[in-house]
């Protein structure tokens, strides 16, 4: 796929320390008007961390929010999946003629098809550890709000969190056991960030959620939020998918049913 310059203003941009001189991208462009959240975390996240940041990825998706995260291991690449490759901005640290990390290289040529893929390097330009900032930056920059889903102390997660403090951004952290993540317990003890207790009421406050109200007691909807697979939703809804695809209300994207 054809690499591609921005040629438009991102206004979220201007909170970054500088706004990027160039910023190249792979996919849909117009992901970056729309609303968005950030999610960032540990590369080896917990079980609990695990599912919840897949409930809130796809809660978030399903009311018409874009996902921003940087395409790494861990929970990065579960908000990517959750939201829905068509429905989620991954940031690089390399260049777009890169795929990295290698592991995650089907996902994110998938985002680079149904979603976006950007970047502020050139072609050609490797995976040097000084990147990473400047890319945490973009994420964080680019999201209404940052969810830090699970972090230790001294993690370069918590780097993102200096820069959404710097920014004036809202936190978002999930409550952990104690020793766990003790970066995000620390945010919170020190009410430098507010607690997700309640997913549902927690998404409700973005997107189209009251559009979306009520559909929340329909039981395909409610299936169709994890992104089942084609295969998956037929053997138990078959009727349903062909309906609510008619309906415009899911879509089948690389073998997969998502929320519209």
């Amino acid at each position: 796929m054809k690499i591609e310059e921005i040629d438009f203003h991102i206004c979220e941009l201007e909170s970054m320390e500088k706004y990027p001189q160039k910023l190249f991208f792979k996919g849909n462009s117009e992901l970056l008007k729309t609303e968005k959240i950030s999610i960032v975390g540990s590369r080896k996240p917990t079980q609990y961390a695990r599912e919840l940041t897949h409930k809130i990825a796809s809660g978030l998706s399903a009311v018409g929010v874009s996902v921003v995260s940087g395409g790494a291991m861990g929970i990065d690449i579960i908000a990517h999946k959750s939201a829905g490759v068509h429905n989620t901005i991954m940031v690089a640290g390399t260049g777009l003629d890169k795929r990295y990390p290698a592991i995650n290289k089907k996902v994110i040529q998938e985002i680079e098809e149904s979603g976006l893929v950007l970047s502020q390097f050139q072609a050609g330009t490797p995976s040097a550890r000084y990147n990473f900032p400047l890319r945490n930056e973009l994420i964080v920059a680019l999201g209404e709000a940052l969810i830090v889903m699970y972090a230790d102390e001294d993690s370069g997660t918590m780097r993102s969190v200096e820069y959404a403090q710097k920014m004036g951004k809202q936190i978002y952290v999930l409550p952990h056991r104690l020793g766990e993540s003790s970066g995000t317990n620390r945010l919170l003890q020190n009410e430098q960030a507010k607690a997700i207790y309640d997913i549902d009421e927690f998404v409700s406050q973005f997107g189209d959620a009251q559009e979306h109200k009520s559909d929340s007691d329909d039981e395909f909807l409610a299936f169709c939020r994890r992104n089942p697979s084609y295969d998956e939703a037929l053997a138990k809804y078959a009727q349903k998918v062909f309906e609510y695809e008619l309906l415009g209300k899911v879509a089948i994207l690389n073998a997969r049913v998502v929320l519209l």
